[in-house]
């Protein structure tokens, strides 16, 4: 049945920015933009006044568990706490069990997905058989079978040589590259931010150097190969300089940040604090400065959450052995509009970050609201005002630094291929 959202402050960044209407047609697309195009009779309307009409947004990076985490997190949980948070495509990382180096895998996590009905999942395969940074997987079977890009996230490639051919490779099956990037050696044993904090609390840390020499291997690989590069949630001033300047060079290079990393900084470790743990980890006041900067300027294109759920109990444990990790899908929305409030980002380049520069970068045809494309939308009220309760998480997991925060941003709808999937208040809304 076509739907029409009336009404809304429409934000299609690079297309319409203002006061409109969306029609879908029943096909599950988008018919029209704007105003004065005819209706079809039988249309549900859905009324948008003083509310934002978005593209569905995209999420680059995401951990589903499974197979093989499913007490942390399913394809289904992940789904619906992406949808709540807003998110109507979402990239799911290999780190799973089996790791998903294989078309078995992949299509495995594609079935669970269509299965969930809600959020798109599109899943990356692992660069290197087992994540193991050794022997590259079958990478052409990775893309045909559903993978839109290639990772070993968490896990950095060690191996220049093995990074190299993987960029070959990838560039020849037209996917991007994504790397977490960390020298292994020099962040061995760390678990925090190498700085006053971490010797004040006595913890081992990770120097920002651990990051930006392996920022530095990638973009030199790239340049060497052409191949596009994804650099996935830097965090330190040096990363975001050495992307600039590679941007400049002409280098096919896109960075992403997280919202705790332009919102945070390690002194929330301070009481030794689980919910601070992720790798990367939370850096200094300059370092939130320069991500700032990086996303206000155009460095870094695409805000993700490194969504990464753990079970209470793993976070329950003492700081050194606790797993890294945050989950962040259901707040990410609302954290990015903060920087909006801040006079850091427009209203569009906001939502640019988290629709339409994500599917560039591993080009996807998603976020947009462009006559013919799927109609993924998310309706948003800018302005409402919420605390964040872990305990009303559609995730499965609860680990989030935010507990208590009050935010602004509340997701009132979202809809996927012409489908409402979410509905703020509504049964399991």
């Amino acid at each position: 049945m076509p739907i029409l959202i009336k009404g809304g402050h429409v934000v299609d960044p690079g297309r319409f920015s203002g006061r409109g209407d969306v029609l879908i047609d029943d096909k599950g697309t988008i018919a029209a933009v704007g105003s004065g195009f005819q209706v079809p009779a039988g249309c549900t309307t859905i009324d948008a006044q003083g509310l934002l009409v978005l593209p569905g947004l995209v999420d680059l990076h995401v951990h589903f568990r499974e197979p093989g985490f499913e007490y942390k997190e399913t394809i289904h949980s992940g789904s619906a706490a992406a949808v709540a948070g807003g998110f109507t495509t979402v990239c799911c990382m290999p780190n799973t069990n089996p790791v998903n180096d294989n078309q078995a895998v992949t299509e495995f996590m594609v079935e669970r997905g269509r299965l969930a009905g809600l959020a798109n999942v599109l899943p990356i395969g692992a660069i290197t058989k087992g994540s193991e940074g050794k022997e590259l997987a079958e990478i052409g079977d990775l893309r045909r079978s559903g993978c839109v890009a290639i990772s070993d996230d968490g896990r950095p490639v060690m191996n220049s040589l093995v990074m190299r051919r993987a960029m070959e490779y990838a560039l020849a099956f037209d996917l991007t590259v994504v790397d977490h990037c960390e020298d292994l050696h020099l962040a061995e044993g760390g678990c925090m931010n190498e700085g006053l904090v971490s010797t004040e609390l006595g913890l081992p840390g990770i120097p920002s150097a651990a990051e930006d020499v392996m920022v530095a291997r990638n973009l030199s690989l790239s340049e060497l190969t052409g191949a596009r590069l994804h650099l996935a949630h830097i965090s330190t001033a040096g990363s975001v300089r050495m992307v600039r300047e590679a941007k400049a060079r002409g280098i096919r290079v896109t960075a992403e940040a997280c919202p705790h990393h332009f919102t945070l900084t390690e002194s929330l470790v301070r009481g030794y604090n689980t919910h601070a743990k992720m790798n990367p980890p939370l850096r200094t006041g300059e370092d939130v400065r320069a991500i700032k900067e990086g996303l206000r300027d155009g460095t870094i294109e695409v805000i993700a959450t490194d969504h990464a759920p753990h079970a209470t109990q793993e976070k329950q444990q003492d700081f050194t052995e606790a797993p890294f990790g945050i989950v962040g899908l259901e707040t990410a929305l609302s954290l990015t509009l903060g920087l909006v409030e801040e006079g850091v980002l427009t209203l569009e380049q906001a939502v640019a970050k988290l629709t339409s520069a994500p599917a560039a970068a591993f080009g996807l045809k998603k976020g947009t609201l462009a006559v013919g494309a799927d109609a993924d939308l998310t309706i948003v009220d800018q302005h409402a005002q919420w605390e964040v309760d872990p305990g009303k998480f559609r995730s499965k997991s609860r680990n989030t630094p935010f507990v208590g925060w009050k935010v602004k941003g509340s997701v009132k709808t979202t809809i996927v291929g012409g489908r409402v999937v979410y509905e703020a208040g509504s049964a399991g809304g």
